[in-house]
């Protein structure tokens, strides 16, 4: 059986969670406390780099959530989230990526700020704002009229941004002026490995010490 390593928490994790259960495949799950749970030495066997998730199958293991999701769609290709065709293929990863290096380090002043540690407020929220409008204009772009990011087919790309922007609101950014992504986190907040997955806000307020931690050093 799959062993899954990871917290609930993580952008990085939720992807491969919702992944693994729209696919129904039989996993074992381990939660990774981050407050010392990552220093520990047989959590550094698995990953040397100290962070989660970790998947491993029997003697496999992988590290890095995009390769999790190739492994998984490759190893168990019914129901497959991965496109055939070369542009659409080339579509998916540009859209995961954009998410990986632009949308994700754009949050850190709003993190800081939900996190009460935020030093320089005006100026780095209002370069945050910019930058996510960009990448929210630029994902309704690709939306159009489509009911998921590549096609009318669910993708690899739903899951990596889908687990990211829908959590913008929860760090004070509204997305009402993005009316096409908005009803597209509706829709992908209506299927069951989303709701399995959602962050809880009791999970978010006991978290919230480590949160502040780690968000403190960014």
């Amino acid at each position: 059986m799959i062993k899954f390593d990871h917290t609930p928490l993580s952008f990085n994790s939720r992807r491969v969670w919702v992944m693994l259960l729209e696919k129904g495949i039989e996993f074992e799950e381990a939660i990774v406390n981050l407050n010392g749970d990552q220093y520990q030495p047989e959590f550094l066997q698995l990953n040397p780099f100290h962070h989660i998730p970790v998947l491993v199958d029997e003697d496999f293991t992988l590290i890095e959530s995009l390769a999790m999701m190739d492994y998984l769609d490759a190893k168990y290709p019914d129901p497959s989230f991965t496109p055939k065709n070369p542009r659409s293929l080339g579509i998916m990863r540009m859209l995961e990526l954009v998410i990986m290096n632009e949308l994700l380090p754009a949050t850190v002043p709003l993190l800081k700020r939900f996190a009460g540690v935020l030093d320089e407020p005006d100026e780095s929220l209002k370069q945050s704002h910019e930058k996510l409008d960009t990448i929210l204009n630029f994902y309704q772009d690709y939306l159009g009229d489509r009911d998921y990011l590549v096609g009318n087919e669910i993708t690899q790309a739903d899951f990596v941004a889908g687990t990211a922007i829908p959590s913008l609101e929860i760090l004070g950014f509204s997305l009402e002026s993005y009316p096409k992504i908005q009803a597209w986190c509706d829709r992908l907040q209506s299927r069951e490995s989303w709701q399995k997955t959602a962050p809880k806000p009791e999970m978010v307020e006991a978290a919230m010490s480590g949160i502040k931690s780690r968000v403190a050093k960014m």
